[in-house]
């Protein structure tokens, strides 16, 4: 039977500091522990971090002392004793311990030190959020969620939720998810983006901020089949325009992280001086100029090292040709104005080349890849729907968005950012599928 605890002062270890020398009692479990004859040290996590539980014999008697020799790792437990500051313990602070409460005995805990496998590490992922390293990317996670929303909230954009369902298939439906909603096709949506643009119109500025799918069957290091996106829009904004607010807003994500998760940083062995060096102004090439950069000599042979296709001018950049353009800079690099047969139908085309897009792709640095996509989009109607009949997309299913340039349209331009690949790079992770608390991959829909 679990006791019930009720205790509406309870003390974080985050904030221990504050309690110095002062008698107080946390709420936690067994992170690991160690037995030294008449002293037991307990490594007492509450989620917050981690404190060194010291409980001497002569101090506490041999039923408590007994009771900490019982605790199993990830057992739950209410220690009460007095804060002690010893820069030896783990976050400078230690607790002198009068009393133990054993609130659960935890059977054996499948995670242990050795080695596991990542097939068996994701099968047990609801544990695994317990380590010390999956604890620290998902706080990382939090403060890149909670500067996204404070960069656009404090720029006055308003915060608008887009729909999970769609009608249609936008970009072609070999990577959308297909469901029947109430005897229609629906879709589970790849983008908020398209409704942006009239809240955008309505609004001026706008951001949406949640689930996308992609039914990619791709088992690549930076793929996910569900992952998250933040996608402002902008009316009466261009190129131009979307290009600074993407630099502006991944200076200032990188930055705040920097300001308030090194310790997180730390504990992942990533290199921060690579992160520092995040400042605008970012470099900038054209497509043209990327092309030309990938199809020398040593780009060629870059990309057989990599076992990858070669470049060829015209086609989208591959994960090879995206790795070796941004191991040349120190900076995500920004590349614009693809040619218009490899982006979606609603970019505008460039006045100046007409065969190319208003979009910019960010890349990160250190070979992560695509962060953003975005650019300018079509705000002439005839000419969109002249693309829509191109792409052989229904027209009946973008009546409401083809409105948005029949009712006062005007030049409008955003992008989408997403979240895991962001987290990847900036905690210098291998693979995606440890950014988010529950990956949804090809081939993995458990736990």
């Amino acid at each position: 039977m679990i006791p019930q605890l009720i205790n509406r002062e309870k003390i974080y270890i985050e904030n221990i500091g504050q309690y110095e020398g002062k008698e107080v009692k946390i709420h936690g479990w067994l992170y690991n522990a160690r037995h030294s004859g008449k002293l037991s040290f307990l490594l007492l996590r509450d989620g917050t971090g981690v404190i060194q539980c010291v409980i001497s014999l002569k101090d506490v008697g041999e039923e408590i002392f007994a009771r900490a020799g019982q605790l199993t790792q990830e057992s739950s437990f209410v220690a009460t004793g007095t804060v002690r500051a010893d820069k030896r313990a783990p976050g400078g602070y230690e607790l002198l311990v009068k009393n133990i409460e054993i609130v659960h005995i935890a059977k054996e805990y499948p995670i242990t030190p050795k080695e596991h496998g990542e097939t068996f590490l994701m099968d047990h992922r609801h544990l695994w959020l317990r380590s010390s390293r999956q604890h620290a990317i998902l706080r990382v996670r939090h403060a890149i969620i909670k500067s996204i929303r404070d960069f656009f909230d404090s720029r006055g954009f308003t915060l608008i939720d887009a729909p999970v369902f769609t009608p249609a298939a936008c970009e072609g439906t070999s990577t959308l998810f297909e469901t029947d909603y109430f005897g229609e096709k629906a879709y589970l949506t790849q983008s908020g983006q398209l409704y942006m643009e009239p809240a955008a119109l309505a609004f001026g500025k706008v951001y949406c901020f949640g689930p996308t799918f992609r039914a990619e069957k791709s088992k690549t290091r930076r793929h996910l089949t569900e992952f998250w996106m933040v996608e402002p829009e902008v009316a009466y904004m261009d190129l131009e325009g979307d290009m600074q607010l993407a630099e502006e807003f991944i200076e200032f994500i990188v930055q705040n992280v920097l300001a308030t998760r090194r310790e997180e940083l730390q504990i992942l062995e990533r290199d921060v001086s690579k992160l520092e060096s995040v400042t605008r102004p970012f470099p900038r090439l054209s497509y043209d100029e990327a092309a030309a950069m990938l199809t020398t000599p040593e780009a060629i042979a870059f990309a057989q090292e990599k076992e990858a296709p070669a470049f060829v001018p015209g086609n989208d950049l591959g994960g090879a040709d995206e790795t070796y353009i941004t191991q040349k800079f120190d900076k995500p690099v920004l590349v614009h104005r693809y040619p218009s047969a490899v982006k979606a139908f609603y970019m505008k085309n460039d006045p100046q080349q007409p065969d190319r897009v208003l979009c910019v792709d960010v890349l990160a640095p250190e070979g992560y890849g695509e962060i953003v996509g975005g650019g300018q989009r079509e705000d002439d109607l005839e000419t969109l729907e002249a693309k829509i009949n191109t792409h052989q997309l229904p027209m009946q299913a973008f009546r409401w968005y083809l409105d948005v340039r029949r009712y006062g349209s005007v030049p409008h331009a955003g992008f989408g950012l997403g979240v895991e690949r962001t987290v990847a790079w900036i905690c210098g992770l291998h693979h995606v599928r440890e950014t988010i608390p529950f990956a949804r991959l090809m081939h993995r829909l458990y736990p």
